[in-house]
C-alpha cells in the first residue's frame, strides 16, 4: 500500500489533459486513438510517478516538517530509500518502453517532460516564479504529448488556455504554501521566500482576468467559429467563470488550496461546473444534427 502511495495515483488525474486534443478533435470515440492514449497515459503516469518518487527523496528532511507532506511514505519511513530508487528505476523503465510503444514523437516530449521536471526537483523548484513556470508548461506538455499520440494538430489557442489554467492553480498552491509559513514560522519550500500575501493575491487577480478574456477571445475567434460551426460558444464561459470564482473562493475564503487534484476529487461546485462545460462541447461537437444546440 505504501508503494502505491509512492507513486501518488490520485495525481494521474492530471495525466486526462493528454484526452483534451482527442475530444475538441471530434474524434473520442474512434477506439484505436483512445486505446493509443491510454497506452500513453499510463506511459505518462509513470514517468510522472518517478519524478514524485524523487522529488520525495530529496526532499524527505523538508516534508517531515510539513504538516501534510510528513505522511509520505519516505518521509514517515514506510518506505526506505533503496526501496523508492529501485521503484523509480522501474516506473523510468516501464513507461519509456510504453512511451516508445506509443510513438517515439510521443516518447520524445514525455523525454523533455521527464528532464524538465527532474531539473526542477533537484533544484528549480527552489527558484520562485520559475517554479510556476515549470510547472504550468508541464501541463502544455501533456496537450503536446495527446496531441502526438492522436496524429492531431493542437492549436495555439488550446496550448494558451492550458497553460493560464495551469499558472492560476500553481499560484494557488503557492499562497497556500505562504499561508502555512505564516501560521507554523517555517518555510514549506525555498522558492517560499520569493513571495508573500500580497504579490500572490495580485498575480491569483491577474491571471485570472488574464483566463477569462483570453477564453472569450478563444470562442468569438474566427477560426474557432468555424470549426465547431457555431458563434454562441461563448455561452460556456458561464462554466469558465462559475469555475474560477468558486477556486477563488476556496483559495481567499476558505485559505484550502494546498492541493488542485484534492479539490477536483472533492469540491462538488467546481465537479459541476467542469461536468456542464464537458457537456455543452460535447454537444457542439458530437450532436448528431446539422445544427449546434445553441443555435
Amino acid at each position: 500500500m505504501q508503494y502505491l502511495k509512492l507513486l501518488r495515483p490520485s495525481h494521474w488525474a492530471k495525466n486526462l489533459f493528454l484526452y483534451i486534443p482527442l475530444f475538441f478533435a471530434g474524434e473520442i470515440f474512434i477506439f484505436s486513438k483512445v486505446i493509443e492514449l491510454l497506452i500513453g497515459f499510463f506511459a505518462f503516469s509513470l514517468i510522472a510517478s518517478s519524478i514524485y518518487i524523487i522529488n520525495d527523496y530529496k526532499d524527505v528532511e523538508a516534508d517531515r516538517i510539513h504538516p501534510v507532506k510528513c505522511k509520505r511514505p519516505i518521509a514517515s519511513g514506510a518506505v526506505s530509500k533503496p526501496a523508492a530508487l529501485v521503484f523509480f528505476v522501474l516506473c523510468l523503465a516501464i513507461g519509456a518502453l510504453l512511451a516508445y510503444y506509443v510513438k517515439p514523437k510521443f516518447a520524445f516530449v514525455l523525454g523533455i517532460y521527464f528532464v524538465i521536471n527532474l531539473l526542477y526537483s533537484m533544484g528549480l523548484k527552489n527558484i520562485s516564479i520559475l517554479d510556476i513556470l515549470i510547472l504550468s508548461t508541464g501541463f502544455v506538455l501533456r496537450v503536446k504529448a495527446g496531441g502526438v499520440a492522436a496524429d492531431l494538430a493542437v492549436s495555439e489557442w488550446l496550448m494558451i488556455m492550458v497553460f493560464l489554467l495551469a499558472l492560476f492553480m500553481a499560484i494557488a498552491k503557492r499562497r497556500d504554501d505562504v499561508l502555512i509559513k505564516t501560521q507554523s514560522g517555517k518555510d514549506m519550500r525555498k522558492a517560499s521566500k520569493g513571495y508573500n500575501m500580497d504579490f500572490l493575491n495580485v498575480m491569483l487577480a491577474l491571471v485570472s482576468a488574464v483566463i477569462i478574456v483570453s477564453y472569450l477571445m478563444y470562442t468569438m475567434a474566427p477560426e474557432t467559429m468555424s470549426n465547431f460551426h457555431t458563434y454562441r460558444l461563448y455561452y460556456t464561459c458561464l462554466f469558465v467563470i462559475g469555475g474560477l470564482l468558486r477556486y477563488l473562493q476556496i483559495t481567499y475564503v476558505e485559505n484550502n488550496t494546498g492541493s488542485p487534484t484534492k479539490i477536483l476529487y472533492k469540491d462538488r461546485f467546481i465537479q459541476l461546473t467542469i461536468l456542464l462545460w464537458v457537456l455543452s462541447f460535447y454537444v457542439i461537437i458530437y450532436l448528431p444534427t446539422n445544427k449546434s444546440f445553441f443555435e
